[in-house]
Parts: C-alpha cells; sequence; structure tokens
C-alpha cells in the first residue's frame, strides 16, 4: 500500500459527509510543572558610548566574537560557523550578542569598517569575519594568531 493510500485510510474523507473511524481516548497527560521564572538579564552593555566599549572589550579579552546569539546559540549559520571554528582551539573568548542591542551591532560595523557580522579579534586585532576565519583556519594561519595571543599565558 502506498503512502497516500495509509494517509488517505486514516484521516477522513473531506467533502463525502464520512468521518474518522473513532478511536479509544488516549491517556491523559500529566500536567507539565509550572515554569520557573528566568533571572533577570543583566544590562548587555554598561551606560558608556558604544565606541568605548566595543574597544574595551576588544583590549581586555584574547578572543572577541560581535555575532548573532552567542556560541551555545547562535542565531545565523554565519555566527554559527565562526563560533565553532572557534571553540575547536579550546580558547577561553568573549561573545556579544548584536542582536541585543541594535547601538553595538552598527557601532562594531563602523569600528572595524567592516560591513558585516560576525567579528572577530584575537589579540585586539580585526580578523574579519566566517569566511576570513575558515580560510585561515584552513590554511594554518589562524592556529599561529591564537597561539601567539596566548603566548604569554
Amino acid at each position: 500500500m502506498g503512502i497516500r493510500k495509509s494517509i488517505k485510510k486514516r484521516l477522513p474523507i473531506f467533502g463525502s459527509g464520512q468521518a474518522a473511524p473513532e478511536r479509544a481516548a488516549a491517556p491523559p497527560v500529566a500536567a507539565a510543572p509550572p515554569p520557573t521564572a528566568a533571572p533577570s538579564p543583566e544590562p548587555a552593555r554598561p551606560e558608556v558610548p558604544v565606541a568605548d566599549f566595543i574597544a574595551e572589550l576588544v583590549q581586555t579579552n584574547k578572543i572577541v566574537i560581535f555575532m548573532k546569539g552567542s556560541p551555545a546559540m547562535p542565531q545565523c549559520g554565519f555566527s554559527a560557523n565562526a563560533s565553532a571554528i572557534l571553540r575547536t582551539y579550546g580558547k577561553p573568548m568573549a561573545h556579544f550578542d548584536v542582536l541585543s542591542d541594535p547601538e553595538v551591532r552598527q557601532g562594531v560595523k563602523e569600528f572595524s569598517q567592516w560591513p558585516t557580522i560576525p567579528q572577530i579579534y584575537v589579540n585586539g586585532e580585526f580578523l574579519g569575519g566566517s569566511d576570513i576565519l575558515m580560510q585561515m583556519h584552513q590554511a594554518g594561519e589562524l592556529k599561529e594568531v591564537i597561539d601567539e595571543a596566548f603566548a604569554d599565558t
């Protein structure tokens, strides 16, 4: 029996006046516990000028990725690829979800003079976006840059 026939056999025939055969009622499902309140989110950034916030984040962290979402829950494919590449090196990295703050989303583009997200900084230096990071990773250049950044630790 084909898939379509199998489906038609189980569904009511619309417009024919026939109803689907009666079935035994399913057992009731246990009620889920009420959701717990999530902790109130901290402000995404302090009340400082955007350029100062970005500069401080980039200068105080060895690896920074400005991305859509977080490494654990990326919100776009390019951000997912970039964060996955960086995670393979096992080094600590800071991230900022640009979707949480439109001023930072625009400000980071102006800061780097690069129009797209994600943006990756290593040791205070802007490397580029997802495609450039992939090329550097495949060529072995990214490992060198990251090793150099963490050489003193």
